[in-house]
């Protein structure tokens, strides 16, 4: 069998993008709409935005506002609400995308696998059966099946239905 590419040139802008210009998340958030930033929802200390670069459908982080790298650095209001808005989005998730699991969590530092570890974020990874194939392990590719801006657009509609 021969080798063919798998082209995924979205991710070009990951792997060469200018980091010297600060933080991803801060500029996300201060200098673009909501739209352009990704950005799912606000709360007064956090925001919850779709990850431009993920490992699944509906990959979103939950954000503090403040430019911490560390949960020890957080205050405990912004805990709670980092809590809040992933409780959330995850029953977001489940609503639009009827997933099977999740995958939660915080990467603390480069060593712990944070591609951004200047600034803390909460992964959610929506998981289906089978939704592992030889794509990740063999050609380090992920195959995303829907559009980052229907995602946004389906889950900002069901967050503003979600009651608290």
């Amino acid at each position: 069998m021969s080798e063919r590419p798998l082209w995924a040139p979205w991710r070009v802008e990951y792997i060469t993008g200018d980091r010297s210009a600060g933080c991803v998340f801060c500029a996300a958030v201060q200098g673009k709409g909501d739209d352009a930033a990704l950005v799912l929802e606000r709360g007064d200390r956090c925001f919850t935005m779709l990850n431009a670069f993920p490992y699944a459908s509906g990959h979103a982080m939950v954000l503090p506002y403040r430019h911490v790298a560390d949960l020890l650095d957080l205050e405990q209001d912004e805990v709670g609400e980092l809590m809040r808005l992933a409780r959330r989005c995850i029953g977001a998730l489940r609503a639009v995308m009827a997933p099977a699991g999740f995958n939660v969590g915080l990467n603390l530092g480069e060593a712990a696998g944070a591609g951004i570890a200047e600034h803390l974020h909460l992964h959610i990874v929506p998981r289906w059966a089978g939704d592992t194939n030889f794509m990740p392990v063999l050609a380090d590719t992920h195959v995303i099946p829907q559009a980052l801006e229907a995602t946004r657009e389906a889950l900002t509609a069901e967050l503003a239905q979600l009651a608290d």
